[in-house]
């Protein structure tokens, strides 16, 4: 008799990651080991349903396709026993047979608001963890769900296609992170859990009505699979790659297009901007902003339209202030982005 489905869905998905991860580890230079060392894996895990259903496939999976298989979770420190939480994680995931493990503390800031501080300082925590053991990949526990509240998320701040793509399969420096679960949801790891009888920690922040994201999942996606009918979160999926797909294509085009309006000195030629798509255009403008010191975290869509104004609405005004100091003018026909 074979795994519960549940279990079986998630297996399956790691088992493809891992796959991936196998075909993009590198074949040894001429001269070196015959055999190059197994790839190690990390998976972070908060001890939530989702990362310790992902904790079990990996330690069920990476041993029968020749990978070392550890894990990571972060303690932010915001809650009382945060420290104690973690430590029990650790234990947890080394009775999977994970290793290496460890706990990694972190100083939550507050730029952003406190949702991006915590995610900023986990990603780093991560970062830093992968490169100190030289890891391969981080898994990440992302669900189709996830997927859908992030999707909403970027629709509400306005930001653009780019917003509705949500969340990557892969990505970070050098494919870094990886997500199985995107087209799984919450139940089915969930239930994995369930079955296997692991022991889940159910933060009590993602039932927090102060926090934007709670409030999305708790009432808003409720609200409209109650108006829209079942099938919201599967469409938002869907939305997300369809957006991805252009985005990505319109991204591609704004790269091989930015080289030919520049001028001799490197700076923007207006008059060439103008003729771009918008699209197109508006993708040059916040890369430039982004070269210039603005953070991208906080470089909305408004900011770029502000800019995008002083190349198609031109009336002499003044120059415009971007995050992070950085200020766009435009001076005798070129757009000048540089820090303040």
């Amino acid at each position: 008799m074979g795994p519960h489905p549940a279990v079986a869905a998630i297996r399956l998905a790691v088992r493809r990651v891992l796959h991936d991860i196998l075909n993009d580890h590198q074949a040894p230079e001429a001269g070196a080991h015959e055999h190059p060392p197994a790839p190690l894996v990390l998976v972070a895990c908060s001890g939530g349903a989702d990362s310790m259903a992902l904790a079990s496939a990996l330690a069920f999976e990476a041993p029968r396709l020749g990978i070392r298989a550890g894990g990571v979770t972060v303690d932010h420190g915001l809650q009382p026993g945060s420290d104690l939480r973690a430590e029990d994680v650790v234990l947890r995931l080394r009775g999977l047979g994970l290793g290496p493990v460890e706990a990694t503390a972190v100083a939550v800031g507050r730029q952003g608001g406190p949702e991006a501080a915590a995610r900023d300082a986990r990603y780093a925590a991560l970062d830093a963890a992968a490169e100190r053991h030289g890891a391969a990949a981080v898994l990440l526990g992302h669900t189709r769900d996830d997927q859908a509240e992030t999707v909403l998320l970027g629709l509400a701040r306005g930001s653009g296609i780019r917003s509705l793509s949500g969340m990557a399969a892969v990505s970070g420096a050098g494919g870094r992170y990886r997500r199985p679960f995107l087209e799984l949801d919450r139940q089915t790891a969930r239930k994995a859990c369930m079955v296997q009888s692991l022991p889940v920690w159910d933060d009590p922040h993602n039932a927090d009505p102060a926090y934007t994201r709670s409030r999305l999942r708790h009432e808003g996606l409720p609200a409209l699979e109650k108006a829209l009918g079942k099938g919201v979160v599967e469409a938002l999926a869907r939305t997300a790659q369809l957006s991805r797909d252009d985005a990505d294509a319109l991204d591609a085009w704004a790269r091989r297009a930015e080289a030919s309006v520049r001028d001799a000195a490197g700076l923007l030629e207006c008059a060439k901007l103008y003729s771009l798509p918008p699209a197109v255009r508006r993708r040059i403008l916040r890369r430039a902003a982004i070269e210039a010191g603005a953070p991208a975290g906080s470089l909305f869509a408004r900011h770029i339209e502000e800019v995008d104004r002083l190349i198609t609405g031109w009336r002499g005004q003044g120059a415009i202030n971007l995050p992070g100091k950085v200020v766009a003018q435009r001076q005798g026909g070129r757009l000048v982005i540089r820090q303040g």
